[in-house]
């Protein structure tokens, strides 16, 4: 059990042995909900990834999504994928000490250069739901993901270090409050620094894949709204949304 005081302020938790999806779990709290609050369960049985993909949840890994029912206006929604992102980049830092970590824009953690971790955004009405995965103790084969994806990997595969499901919640759980406190009392500017100063591939080529072209460009940063910037051969683009590959 998670000791209370261990627990962030402010913050309710709801968790479950098993369930649908967390995503799915949430949206049906919502009703109930009064203020920030962890879904988490240990085991999913229909998780799902951005645009409907699925999400391959092995046993021992780690699910959950956090309920935030008053996140803001419209525009900083999205931003809190940056939020969360920094949040697992400082839990997974405190669970193993030090490892070959960076942020994959516009939501991905990556170890050793391979994906340990993905979050999903989903609106519901005025209230946001950020879900998270982490490949703990097992990463999907390459031939379940999309091609050109990078390498799936887990924490245990790459380290060997073992943390449990409910231990990482609370890293995360911890690291989550202490940014998104951050965010709501200063902006998106010391977080959008903090994200550059961890992100992958700044200032290398990229291939970028929009619902209406594919190009090759270098990654110069990410603008106050969270947009991802590239040079190509067309000029300098601000891309709000889009699938990147190394």
């Amino acid at each position: 059990m998670i000791e209370a005081s261990a627990w962030p302020t402010g913050f309710g938790l709801h968790s479950l042995q098993e369930v649908d999806s967390t995503m799915a779990e949430a949206a049906r709290l919502l009703p109930q909900v009064a203020g920030p609050t962890w879904v988490w369960a240990k085991h999913q049985t229909a998780a799902r990834g951005r645009r409907g993909r699925v999400w391959a949840m092995a046993r021992d890994n780690f699910s959950a999504s956090v309920i935030l029912p008053r996140p803001g206006p419209a525009s900083a929604m999205g931003l809190r994928s940056f939020v969360a992102s920094l949040a697992l980049y400082d839990a997974i830092t405190a669970l193993t000490g030090s490892a070959q970590l960076a942020l994959k824009w516009p939501n991905d953690v990556l170890l050793n250069g391979g994906k340990m971790a993905g979050i999903l955004l989903e609106t519901a009405g005025e209230a946001l739901v950020i879900g998270i995965g982490v490949n703990l103790a097992q990463a999907p084969a390459q031939a379940d993901v999309e091609t050109g994806a990078l390498r799936p990997v887990s924490l245990l595969g790459e380290l060997g270090i073992e943390i449990t499901s409910q231990e990482f919640l609370l890293a995360l759980a911890q690291a989550f409050a202490l940014w998104e406190q951050r965010f709501c009392t200063y902006g998106f500017g010391p977080v959008r620094e903090a994200w550059l100063a961890r992100a992958a591939k700044l200032g290398e080529v990229i291939r970028v894949r929009t619902m209406r072209e594919e190009m090759l460009g270098t990654f110069e940063t990410v603008d106050a709204q969270g947009h991802l910037v590239v040079t190509s051969a067309a000029g300098r683009q601000s891309i709000p949304a889009a699938d990147v590959f190394f």
